[in-house]
């Protein structure tokens, strides 16, 4: 079940997708690729990416 802090960070990922990989895992591997998907990705893999963070990554935000 999505909690309401998910929901907000899926919407923050439709508009810039690297902070809610920053929030839910911190900087690390994850941030990297998600910015390298939004650069070289045309943005939507980056939002993709990061919607699957946030639905993988159990707990509330770091």
């Amino acid at each position: 079940m999505a909690t309401l802090v998910d929901i907000l960070l899926c919407i923050l990922a439709i508009i810039l997708p690297p902070v809610p990989v920053l929030i839910k895992r911190g900087c690390g591997i994850n941030l990297l690729i998600n910015l390298l998907l939004c650069i070289f990705g045309l943005w939507i893999g980056g939002i993709i990416h990061a919607i699957y963070i946030i639905c993988v990554t159990p707990g509330e935000a770091v």
